[in-house]
């Protein structure tokens, strides 16, 4: 009963043995997932050498052994013999990984280290490499005697990036946040987090936020934020329509020619616009006429002034600044009169715009009115009202 149990067993699991390769086919190419890393991250490396599949009903492994070793180094930190795994039965390929420690360092400015370096492991998934942040990793592997195989790969610091996800956001918008950055992801088995300050033209001292990475070795992170039209508060963030927003994050971390000690804050911003469109953000009516007492008019004489009327209504719940234009075209579309008024409406208000006009000729007559934001701009903040007036 005991020799049939553990008969069974042997064939179930795997079994870890290096064998003499086959020198005549010297060739065990090693890739790994990434050609460049950061200073944290994990390395996953693979190693394409069928000749040491010594057993095909077996899981073989490669490396561990002194007199063929995989060595995995940076800089004065290396591991070695560190052992390679098959992916499975016959496979051929064999595969391990290591993450990078970095060095002591501090990485958000609070004058603490954020880091634990550290060197240790034997393979094929605990290995820990301490690395600088311009460094390089080196594998080579001793695929036969005297036959040494080696790939190396480069280790850096990336400029950090921010990034609203829009460039205009409606007040009643959730705002998305994103930074990139690869030398944030300093445990790359876990989701990271970074702060980011955020703030307005309305509230300049803003909020902070908190930032997650999206993955486990994204290195990009992604906060949303609410706007208020009262207070900043938790993630909500005080702002009006016309703000500017700005979202500030500081990079330790930066690449050549920057030193370790540099930093810099990286800034982005975007705007907050209404919830309504431009162009319904003011009502208008019909044009109507009447002389210079207010009485209505109902047909014009050449040589006699009337006063054109024109209601506007404020849609948004807050102050805006228009101008309304008169232009009048004779028959032959030419201007022939042009005029503005310039004011502000209070939130729902109710204006009435008045402009005289004394037609010199008889004849057919345009009236085109606009209202817009401001000369500057030329928004239209209402479609155009065009009237006909056939003046006697």
């Amino acid at each position: 009963m005991y020799e049939f149990v553990l008969g069974f067993f042997l064939i179930l699991a795997p079994v870890y043995a290096e064998s003499v390769p086959d020198y005549e086919k010297p060739f065990a190419p090693i890739f790994t997932d990434k050609p460049v890393y950061s200073w944290t991250d994990k390395i996953i490396i693979s190693v394409n050498a069928p000749s040491w599949n010594s057993n095909s009903n077996q899981v073989n492994s490669i490396g561990e052994s002194n007199s063929h070793p995989i060595k995995i180094s940076s800089g004065e930190n290396f591991l070695k013999p560190y052992r390679l795994t098959e992916t499975s039965s016959s496979s051929g390929i064999f595969s391990g990984e290591i993450i990078l420690t970095g060095f002591l360092h501090d990485v958000d400015g609070d004058g603490n280290f954020d880091t634990n370096p550290k060197t240790s492991g034997d393979g094929p998934t605990n290995g820990f490499l301490e690395v600088e942040n311009n460094d390089s990793i080196s594998i080579s592997f001793e695929f036969a005697d005297g036959v040494v195989l080696t790939e190396s790969v480069p280790i850096t610091w990336n400029m950090g990036v921010v990034q609203f996800t829009q460039d205009i956001f409606l007040i009643n918008d959730s705002v998305e946040l994103r930074v990139i950055d690869h030398d944030m992801n300093l445990n790359p088995e876990t989701l990271d987090t970074i702060a980011v300050d955020v703030f307005s033209d309305s509230d300049s001292g803003g909020i902070q936020v908190i930032a997650t990475e999206t993955s486990e070795r994204s290195g990009d992170f992604i906060a949303s934020i609410a706007l208020s039209t009262s207070t900043s508060s938790g993630n909500r963030l005080y702002a009006i329509p016309g703000d500017s927003i700005f979202a500030k994050y500081d990079d330790h971390t930066l690449p050549k020619p920057y030193s370790k000690s540099d930093e810099k804050s990286i800034q982005t911003s975007a705007i907050i616009d209404h919830s309504i469109p431009a162009i319904n953000r003011i009502q208008t009516t019909p044009i109507s006429f009447s002389d210079s007492f207010g009485n209505p008019l109902t047909s014009y004489i050449s040589e006699s002034q009337m006063q054109i009327v024109g209601t506007i209504e404020n849609q948004i719940i807050f102050d805006q600044e228009f101008i309304y234009f008169f232009q009048i075209k004779n028959s032959a579309n030419s201007v022939i009169s042009l005029s503005w008024i310039q004011g502000k409406l209070s939130p729902n208000q109710i204006l009435d715009i008045s402009q005289s006009w004394i037609p010199t000729k008889s004849g057919n007559y345009i009236l085109e009115t606009y209202v817009w934001n401001s000369l500057n701009d030329l928004i239209p903040l209402s479609p155009p009202i065009s009237t006909l007036i056939i003046v006697d």
